[in-house]
């Protein structure tokens, strides 16, 4: 049952939770909060010493060593200064080290969170939104944690402090202040909680904005071959403005309240000045008292001052990290089960047993009851119509999935029995949709085994009939081949995938084809690659070409109802069958 927003043990869990973050860092806390009070009894301590010298004006004007004692106090005061001024240097640099500490910390949470999140939750979410939530949320939980303690601390400490100066020179002046705290206090959760419903909006509509910039930009030649450039501007200016009108009434917010505050030590100045002389007109207060409290007043302002930051800070940081406590608090789909082992040595012997599937709740079965055994070392071929469930057969070996009912064995082993890391070391999948990443050649090479040794780099290159073409690249190797690898044709791109394969040296390999856009010269390189790598091991290829099917030991073919017919090439034209006949419909298999 999924838990409510205003459940109180999740409201519990995620305090907890906050305040654990500071954990590492409590020495740190200690002295950033240590300052904070040095900062606040020096706030204190300056009127108190300019009220000693005001206040014993008359005595001094006798005295012999009046000036002595003047600058003595003088000195006092400027010691004072010095210590607030170093308190503050910390409590600014150190507290914002600890901040920013923090902010990388969740940051890193956040981002090793998602790498552990199954394929269905990325079905479902949207790139875009989770590049928000980490980088953007994360920064104004930085700033959060940095201001929250200490501007809490020095806030507290002063006005209390203020208030009991105030109190002792004065009683009435100081609970006519107090009487128009609450007020004060009321007006700022009001408008607390339209900052609050505002910047959470905010930042809904800029992680849309990132997901439109993301889209439009990754796909740029697609949108600038269609000539879509206007309705690529046309949709984001609609999510810009949906921001723009989102920031727009946050700072409205904003603005209100720190009017309202402004106003609030405004009002405060103004009755200590009017209501001071009245109590000076009645010899109830004199002007050196006068002075002091004026000047402590001074010293209240300031915590009304960083409850408006704070509340800023709070909005910003407090939607931030409820976004990310959301995201954290997603489980995966897909996990090691408890008392799960390492596969160990693998053979390839893979066996689907009554295996059903779908893709969730409302979701069409893409297959039920399907049962098929696959010998170690053997290539298997599946073919069929699209939609029939071919790549999702595959996506199950590996657990992108699970499945809904039914087994999938290797070697006898149930795959929800073995650990995620050594059951994916054991299987590699040369995919469809090729991704490479930003950077080098090598860079993407090495993703297959990060601690193989360059020779070993180029001997898969080789057996991939990739390595002419990478020592033809203006840097070899160490050639950029730019996001996703758009300086290179899709032929290079699909070798490099396989040499990526060849390098983890996997037990058993998928291969879900994608030569069909490829041309002639390049099919047949990634073929001869393709070949090369199947030697050994067991492979399973999602067959679109004649010249892929004819090399498998055994081809399946699949439909809506599960394996239709299967056995070698020549046996199934033979028997004219399902398979002849998407042959002689298609020319495709």
């Amino acid at each position: 049952m999924t838990k409510g927003r205003n459940d109180p043990a999740q409201s519990a869990a995620r305090a907890r939770k906050f305040i654990g973050y500071y954990w590492p860092y409590v020495p740190l806390l200690v002295a950033d909060l240590c300052c904070a009070v040095l900062v606040a009894a020096s706030a204190i301590a300056l009127p108190l010493c300019a009220s000693y010298i005001t206040t014993r004006l008359p005595e001094l004007a006798q005295a012999d060593d009046a000036l002595l004692q003047i600058l003595s106090m003088g000195g006092l005061m400027l010691g004072v200064f010095l210590v607030e001024s170093l308190a503050t240097y910390f409590v600014d640099y150190q507290g914002h080290v600890m901040g920013a500490r923090i902010e990388a910390d969740v940051r890193r949470e956040l981002f090793e969170h998602c790498q552990k999140l199954s394929f269905g939750f990325y079905d479902r979410q949207r790139v875009g939104q989770l590049m928000s939530r980490i980088s953007n949320d994360s920064l104004w939980l930085g700033e959060l944690f940095h201001h929250g303690p200490e501007d809490i601390a020095i806030s507290v400490l002063k006005f209390g402090g203020a208030m009991v100066v105030l109190t002792v020179i004065d009683t009435m002046l100081a609970g006519l202040i107090a009487v128009l705290v609450p007020f004060a206090v009321l007006y700022a959760r009001h408008f607390n909680g339209r900052m609050s419903v505002a910047l959470k909006t905010s930042k809904e509509h800029i992680a849309a904005v990132n997901e439109r910039v993301e889209d439009a930009l990754g796909g740029i030649r697609v949108v600038q071959s269609f000539a879509n450039e206007a309705e690529e501007l046309r949709r984001f200016e609609a999510e810009n403005q949906s921001f723009f009108r989102s920031r727009a009434a946050g700072y409205r917010s904003e603005a209100l309240l720190w009017v309202g505050m402004d106003g609030f030590a405004q009002l405060v100045t103004i009755m200590v000045i009017v209501g001071g002389a009245i109590r000076i007109l009645g010899g109830e207060l004199t002007v050196a008292e006068m002075l002091t409290f004026l000047l402590c007043v001074g010293v209240l302002v300031d915590p009304v001052r960083r409850l408006d930051n704070f509340i800023r800070l709070w909005q910003e940081g407090a939607t931030g990290f409820v976004r990310a406590m959301e995201l954290l608090e997603k489980q995966p789909d897909i996990a090691d089960r408890w008392g799960a082992v390492d596969i160990g040595h693998v053979k390839g012997a893979i066996a689907f047993r009554d295996v059903s599937f779908g893709y969730g709740e409302g979701s069409a079965q893409v297959f039920s009851r399907l049962s098929l055994d696959i010998a170690p070392g053997e290539f298997v071929a599946l073919v069929g119509s699209s939609g029939v469930g071919k790549s999702t057969l595959c996506a199950l070996i590996p657990r992108f999935y699970d499945v809904t009912s039914g087994a999938i064995t290797i070697d006898g082993k149930d795959v929800r029995d073995v650990t995620l890391a050594s059951l994916r070391r054991s299987v590699g999948v040369v995919q469809q949709d090729v991704y490479l990443f930003s950077g080098t050649v090598e860079d993407n090479l090495r993703y297959g085994r990060p601690e193989a040794g360059e020779d070993e780099i180029v001997a898969a290159a080789r057996a991939a009939n990739a390595h002419e073409f990478i020592t033809g690249l203006p840097d070899g190797y160490q050639s950029n081949i730019g996001q996703r690898g758009v300086k290179l044709s899709g032929g290079q791109k699909q070798r490099l995938t396989i040499a990526r394969a060849f390098l983890k040296n996997p037990a058993v390999l998928i291969f879900d084809e994608a030569t069909s856009a490829l041309d002639n010269e390049s099919e047949r390189e990634v073929q001869q690659a393709l070949l090369i790598l199947a030697k050994g091991r067991t492979m399973i290829a999602i067959a679109h070409r004649l010249s892929t099917v004819r090399h498998a030991d055994r081809i399946v073919v699949m439909t809506p109802e599960g394996v239709g017919e299967e056995g070698t090439h020549d046996a199934l034209m033979a028997a004219d069958g399902l398979y002849a006949g998407l042959h002689r419909v298609s020319g495709r298999i």
